[in-house]
């Protein structure tokens, strides 16, 4: 049976990966056993995908990029060159932690940028923006700009990746897609 997605010669793929049709892995990059890996990914030169790790459909994942067991990506996730996720929070080279490797989840649409460090167990909301450079060391809500470190919040993001200007009654206009958010308490929701 011929394989549905692309692997350059290069690449490293381990038995019991499960790669999505119309995937691409580019040059010295190594898919881990027991992972799975949507339809149409872009896995980036140098990258690591671990055991365990779930990537949903139409995840870009740039070059020197490790993705450690207890990652999951949902779909529509950008992670930027050389951005980089923990799993344990008190490594030791002496000390086995295998079994306590914690979770972090990446959801829908969101994009984390270049250098940037996620602190595992910290969860990234739909849509929500990481500045290059950033460390997360905490929860980030869906639609937020974060940049800095330790990470800040300093506005929010359409879905198209553009900060929103909300005015007096709490409503912003993406400038690319035209479409509308609400901006109400600490929350932005798009309006349907």
């Amino acid at each position: 049976m011929e394989k549905e997605y692309f692997a350059h010669d290069t690449s490293v793929i381990d038995q019991g990966a499960v790669i999505g049709k119309g995937t691409k892995i580019w040059h010295f990059s190594h898919i881990m056993e027991n992972c799975r890996i949507g339809e149409n990914c872009n896995i980036g030169q140098n990258v690591v995908i671990s055991p365990q790790v779930v990537l949903g459909r139409n995840v870009k994942v740039q070059n020197n990029v490790s993705i450690f067991t207890g990652v999951v990506c949902e779909d529509d996730v950008f992670l930027g060159p050389s951005m980089v996720f923990t799993n344990i929070n008190n490594p030791r080279s002496a000390v086995v932690r295998r079994n306590n490797y914690i979770k972090t989840t990446v959801k829908r649409g969101a994009s984390i940028g270049a250098n940037a460090t996620v602190v595992c167990g910290h969860d990234i909301g739909e849509f929500a923006f990481i500045g290059a450079g950033a460390v997360v060391t905490k929860d980030v809500p869906p639609y937020a700009l974060l940049v800095g470190n330790p990470a800040k919040q300093v506005g929010w993001m359409s879905e198209y990746g553009h900060r929103l200007k909300f005015d007096a009654s709490g409503i912003a206009v993406c400038p690319e897609s035209n479409q509308e958010y609400k901006l109400e308490g600490n929350k932005v929701r798009r309006i349907k």
